[in-house]
């Protein structure tokens, strides 16, 4: 970028529901970003949805839009199938990427994703921005401390009726990957490992159905082992009647826990339960105001363009996310 303004310039790939409910405010509501471009595989709804947004530039092709003088990054939306081939395009035609979670298919994926950012000089960030809540913040600052005493038990949910989504492709293994545990799963688990500052070291569990080569399954439970020991657990699915996200770590000397933990542009509670010497908790309520996690991602990938620093949404510690899922995938 070699204008004064300093303003990024984005484009967005695979531009749909989600892109238009999420990521394109983000991106307009940044007061540092500016979004110019989208793509959609019909020329037809790229062109109508650019025309509705006040977007001046729309392709069918990604190649196209990375090639075009007037985006400065990309915002990968598209399936996870495609995370890899268009990151690759972006870091080739000289565009930083931010990607939408999962970071790709398979660890193989995120590294040829990995190398081809650093080839070509770009950044790459991949969209945990579950990590940038206050309220995620907190919880991990009461860990550190030792102020919920030795971790013995941490779990998280994630739930919602996948029969709604607009997503034809949500079932569809080599579109998708996996289910609800790359779509939703995943936040769960980049949580609890930003939360406990630990790593996965085993990873047992169910999948339903048994994900076979063409369709993926629809809930998942994982029974995950720390490094320092904490044992834990992580539901996901796209069969429940309602949407929830739930989280919760048991020390000895307290237990924290939160509903909705990912939501963001609202406020949430923590909830942190004591231990006494009297057997009853004391119980002591958290109110957080949660900004939109989406704008902190894309002011957070800013800085990081502007002043050539390394994202702490890092494509690195998505890999790490996606040895988990890669090992997911095989339970049978």
């Amino acid at each position: 970028m070699n204008r004064s303004d300093k303003t990024v310039r984005y484009g967005i790939t695979g531009f749909g529901r989600f892109a238009e409910k999420a990521i394109a405010p983000a991106i307009q509501q940044s007061h540092n970003s500016t979004l110019v471009a989208i793509h959609n595989r019909s020329m037809a709804k790229a062109k109508d949805a650019a025309s509705a947004l006040n977007i001046p530039l729309a392709f069918n092709s990604v190649s196209n839009l990375v090639a075009h003088p007037d985006v400065d990054a990309v915002f990968i939306v598209s399936a996870n199938s495609a995370h890899c081939e268009e990151t690759i395009l972006a870091a080739e035609a000289g565009k930083h990427v931010l990607c939408e979670k999962p970071m790709a298919m398979n660890v193989a994926e995120c590294e040829r994703m990995i190398e081809a950012c650093k080839q070509n000089n770009v950044k790459l960030m991949v969209g945990h921005m579950v990590r940038l809540s206050p309220l995620v913040k907190r919880m991990k600052e009461l860990v550190q401390s030792g102020a919920i005493g030795k971790i013995i038990r941490a779990e998280s949910d994630f739930v919602y009726d996948g029969r709604l989504s607009s997503r034809a492709w949500l079932l569809d293994r080599k579109v998708a990957g996996g289910g609800p545990t790359f779509d939703v799963g995943v936040h769960c688990l980049d949580t609890l490992r930003y939360v406990l500052d630990d790593e996965v070291i085993s990873v047992k569990g169910e999948l339903e159905p048994v994900a076979d080569g063409s369709r993926t399954e629809s809930s998942s439970q994982l029974l995950l082992r720390f490094f320092r020991g904490t044992i834990a657990t992580i539901f996901s699915s796209y069969a429940s009647p309602i949407r929830e996200s739930r989280i919760e770590i048991i020390g000895t000397e307290a237990r924290i826990s939160s509903v909705d933990f990912t939501v963001s542009g609202c406020q949430s509670q923590l909830r942190i339960e004591k231990r006494s010497t009297g057997g009853t908790p004391d119980i002591v309520i958290e109110e957080f105001d949660v900004p939109n996690l989406y704008t902190g991602e894309v002011n957070l990938f800013y800085d990081c363009i502007i002043n050539n620093t390394e994202p702490s949404l890092s494509a690195e510690n998505a890999v790490k996310n996606q040895y988990v899922l890669d090992q997911a995938m095989a339970l049978h």
